[in-house]
């Protein structure tokens, strides 16, 4: 049976030649989304969330991690700063949350905080 030649990686500017998809830099960035996992409103994220979410973000403007650099930079995820992996006790710790920028709460979840 013939073997196919390798091809370039499909991230953006890369051409590293990989017999996959994405060369294996790449291929961590761009994993397929896990189908097993929960929605998120069984996760918890549901309206009585969406709630709390807003009276915190309202209380708590701006996000912590940009304001130890010295930014001002407005909130908009409320972010579990331990995770709480389905433990609704500390789902709803409000001790446990912090305002985050989208930004930052993107960079905390790839470093796999």
């Amino acid at each position: 049976m013939p073997i196919k030649p390798n091809s370039c990686c499909k991230h953006p500017e890369c051409n590293v030649q990989t017999p996959g998809t994405y060369c294996e830099e790449h291929s961590k960035q761009h994993k397929p989304k896990d189908i097993n996992r929960a929605n998120s409103y069984r996760r918890g994220y549901d309206k009585r969330w969406q709630k709390a979410r807003k009276g915190f973000l309202a209380s708590n403007p701006l996000c912590v991690e940009c304001m130890k650099h010295d930014k001002y930079e407005s909130a908009t995820v409320v972010d579990h700063i331990k995770p709480h992996r389905g433990d609704k006790q500390l789902f709803w710790d409000e001790s446990n949350w912090q305002p985050l920028c989208k930004r930052c709460h993107d960079k905390k979840t790839r470093r796999g905080e």
